[in-house]
């Protein structure tokens, strides 16, 4: 995979739309109903990294980036500003927010959506660098002698195997993303007046 660990210019991405993407097939019956099928597992997040550029320095950070990055060759990280903790985005991360699914010493972050009908699981890879905090039946471990957190795989792994014990877990996390394009025009006359080139950026599968 070719990845590079760096994130999108934050404040850039904060002003950007985007959201959860999902792939659902309908066949439509003779009698009126339909049969729904998803033939993806997870869901994917897309975002248009032009509305969040105000000045022409931004303009210029993000063709720096778009140019280290080789167009779509490389994937990058996002700060989704929606969907970038382990909790609600105005709560606290705590250690005991999601439950980590496995048995052994090593857990995969995840982070779980559901109500009264049923629940998602994601999948995180890409939590940020110190933000990982774990506990073991809501004791909270020591980082980096009791447990150790790959910022670039999201993989959790126990000093010690807890049994039957619930590993908890909570943090910050980016998206793995590439740009969705190999061109990005600009107009310089027409975005001085307001004109805002698009910017397409896509998850990808890390």
């Amino acid at each position: 995979m070719n990845f590079h660990e760096v994130r999108f210019p934050a404040a850039i991405s904060f002003g950007s739309s985007g959201g959860v993407e999902r792939r659902t097939e309908i066949v439509a019956l003779v009698n009126g109903f339909e049969e729904r099928n998803s033939p993806w597992a997870q869901s994917r997040r897309r975002f248009d990294a032009g509305l969040g550029i105000r000045s022409l320095d931004d303009l210029a950070a993000v063709l720096s980036f778009f140019e280290a990055r080789h167009g779509q060759l490389y994937g990058f990280r996002w700060k989704d500003w929606l969907d970038h903790r382990s909790c609600a985005p105005s709560a606290t991360v705590s250690v005991t927010d999601q439950v980590l699914e496995g048995s052994g010493t090593t857990r995969q972050l995840i982070k779980r959506y559901e109500d009264a009908a049923a629940s998602y699981v994601r999948t995180i890879t890409k939590p940020i660098a110190g933000t990982v905090q774990v506990a073991v039946d809501g004791i909270a471990l020591a980082d980096g002698t009791e447990f150790t957190a790959d910022k670039d795989t999201g993989i959790v792994t126990l000093a010690t195997d807890p049994g039957a014990g619930q590993v908890t877990a909570g943090f910050e996390f980016d998206v793995p993303v590439r740009f969705d394009v190999d061109r990005i025009e600009v107009n310089l006359a027409a975005f001085e007046a307001g004109d805002i080139p698009s910017v397409p950026v896509i998850e990808v599968r890390v």
